[in-house]
């Protein structure tokens, strides 16, 4: 359950790329302990938030603070087109870097973290493909090495990126349990997602995005038709203004100085 006692607050905060906004003057609590979904169109800042969070990219102004978190207190899932899955590398030995920061890169694994790393395959139903490589898997198989790995990290935050997009339904509902097992333990899990009527179902409180927060608070409350659809306008009226802005820029550049 959620205490309040913030993990994660942000004060005016606006994170980028290359000085470029991707969203602004973001100002609220996360409190530790709590279970909140992030929603919005693409192109709303979902990612760009999450990333901020884990330390991938540094505000460009306001402040963002973990209340005592270290980053090895963190578990980050981006989403699956960010990971390379040619790399030959056995479903034991992915799941097993979630160990990397408890016992270190060089540090072979000895009975007990094998066992850890089974116990964790286990829990996500994957017993018995601890050799095949991830190149081999379906994409619901290898989000459950993924959750694996996430098991083995131990975080008191978790970040979860579109964990579900192109997963089966199966998998959907084996991995949901296992979030609201995190939410018993007190953990904190923030989760980027699509499905409206999963985020309904599952999660408490909701931030709802749109390069800024349209709304923030219990999912049944903020939710709504209302906010959706303004989250949604406010997103294609940025995109139709940065074409503006773009084509003005091409047409200086080819100006005559």
């Amino acid at each position: 359950m959620a205490s309040s006692k913030p993990a994660v607050t942000f004060r005016d905060v606006t994170l980028g790329y290359d000085r470029h906004p991707a969203v602004h003057h973001i100002t609220g609590d996360v409190e530790a302990g709590a279970l909140l979904a992030l929603v919005g169109p693409n192109g709303a800042g979902k990612s760009t938030l999450l990333k901020g969070i884990v330390g991938e990219l540094r505000p460009l102004s306001g402040s963002l603070k973990l209340d005592s978190l270290r980053k090895s207190g963190i578990a980050y899932l981006p989403q699956q087109i960010e990971i390379d899955r040619l790399f030959p590398i056995s479903v034991f030995d992915c799941a097993a870097m979630g160990l990397w920061r408890k016992i270190g890169a060089w540090r072979g694994l000895d009975r007990r973290y094998r066992q850890e790393v089974a116990r964790a395959l286990a829990t996500v139903g994957l017993q018995g493909l601890s050799d095949r490589l991830v190149g081999a898997l379906s994409g619901g198989q290898f989000q459950r090495v993924l959750f694996a790995r996430l098991l083995l990290q131990d975080a008191a935050l978790i970040l979860l990126d579109e964990p579900f997009r192109a997963v089966d339904t199966k998998t959907v509902a084996d991995l949901i349990a296992l979030i609201g097992r995190w939410h018993s333990e007190g953990r904190t899990v923030l989760a980027a997602l699509h499905d409206i009527e999963l985020v309904r179902a599952h999660f408490p409180a909701t931030l709802v995005l749109a390069r800024e927060v349209v709304a923030w608070g219990e999912t049944r409350k903020v939710l709504t038709p209302a906010n959706l659809t303004k989250s949604q306008q406010l997103v294609e009226a940025f995109d139709e203004q940065a074409g503006i802005c773009a084509r003005d820029e091409s047409v200086r550049e080819r100006l005559p100085a």
